[in-house]
């Protein structure tokens, strides 16, 4: 089927004199012819297509516009040339759907874009599934604090040494870019251990005790069933023998590195969560969580707090009941954090941590009480 009729393009020819409603008449005809037959199209019906929305673009309404900007973004064999003109429109709202998903965008359509348009246009690449290092590097040049927060939360970003210097070098003044780049998965460990080093007490913290949602992301699709079988036997466990059993070895000097490094290497984790707790003088159920793959920083600060060595520590760490081996770089993440922390911040840090973990697990019983108490007042 011919992608544009002889009709249409007689009435294309005449556009100019016949005004907005006509142009918005063939935009709107094209655009659904190509979408309803995107997929029985050839390159030569594409390309009639494509001279025809890419001429129209600047003549119709935005909101027009918008929505083929929106209906394009997903579409591998979207018109080029509407595409390019869709993501260098001058107003964001235009150019933000294509931006942020069409695959049809070059390396190069996207640099220019960052070196020529505004702080919006940029904001809707950083959004983009897949980043590569040239263009992080230039969107940290271009771009404002909000690129920059924007790029760190994007698990899919990939950034060079000096653009991931950059970002650590911006978050000594901005705590929540610091937060961000705290649980990247990808951030080198020499860079997590100056980041560490940068920031305040509390937000050094809060990225060291929170769950960390780069891994989360990676690991949920793969072991969600696990994950969750894990939790729901964690919840059962009863932690009052082994407590016991931790509480006679300490009072008799014998909790040390080597009884705790046994624990772990035979999967005792009943006993390494209690030992954990006692020594780093927390309640089982603030440790419980950090056996959890992206609660890991956590697990590194109490056993740094329990002063424990890094020999016992890695034990800890690879033999964690259910969790995937850790990489390479995981390790030595792991590393920078038990090295730049002096034992008294390690002991406030999990205690911080702790305050924040019971309070999320008791929300839901305050949440439920509230409500309770909200229906006995109404009845």
């Amino acid at each position: 089927m011919p992608a544009v009729s002889p009709d249409l393009r007689a009435e294309l020819n005449g556009a100019e004199e016949d005004g907005p409603e006509h142009d918005a008449r063939i935009f709107g005809e094209v655009t659904d012819l190509f979408l309803s037959n995107v997929d029985r199209l050839g390159d030569s019906q594409i390309a009639a297509v494509d001279g025809v929305l890419a001429h129209l673009i600047e003549r119709v309404e935005a909101t027009t516009v918008i929505q083929l900007s929106e209906a394009l973004s997903t579409i591998d064999r979207a018109p080029r040339q509407t595409i390019r003109q869709l993501a260098f429109h001058e107003q964001p709202q235009v150019a933000a759907p294509v931006l942020r998903r069409s695959s049809c965008l070059s390396e190069t359509d996207l640099l220019e874009i960052v070196k020529s348009r505004g702080q919006q246009h940029l904001l809707a690449i950083c959004d983009r599934r897949t980043l590569n290092e040239a263009l992080t590097d230039a969107l940290m040049r271009f771009g404002d604090v909000h690129v920059s927060n924007a790029l760190a939360r994007n698990a899919g970003a990939r950034f060079s040494e000096c653009g991931y210097a950059t970002l650590v070098g911006r978050a000594e003044r901005d705590e929540g870019l610091a937060e961000k780049l705290g649980v990247r998965l990808d951030i080198p460990g020499s860079l997590l251990r100056e980041l560490i080093g940068k920031v305040a007490d509390v937000v050094r913290a809060r990225f060291l005790t929170a769950a960390r949602p780069v891994m989360r992301e990676k690991t949920q699709n793969s072991a969600a069933t696990t994950a969750g079988q894990r939790g729901a036997a964690r919840m059962a466990i009863d932690y009052t023998q082994a407590q016991s059993e931790v509480v006679a070895l300490n009072r008799t000097g014998k909790l040390n590195d080597s009884i705790v490094n046994r624990f772990a290497v035979r999967g005792e984790y009943v006993h390494v969560v209690a030992a954990l707790a006692l020594k780093a003088d927390v309640k089982v159920e603030a440790i419980e969580p950090l056996l959890e793959p992206d609660r890991v920083y956590g697990l590194i600060v109490a056993c740094k707090a329990a002063r424990l060595t890094w020999s016992t520590t890695t034990m800890i760490v690879r033999n964690r009941p259910g969790c995937p081996p850790s990489t390479d770089r995981e390790l030595e993440q792991c590393v920078a954090v038990f090295e730049s922390l002096l034992l008294s911040v390690a002991q406030w840090t999990i205690r911080f941590g702790s305050d924040r973990i019971l309070a999320k697990k008791n929300e839901p019983a305050a949440v439920a009480s509230a409500a309770n108490g909200s229906l006995s007042r109404s009845a």
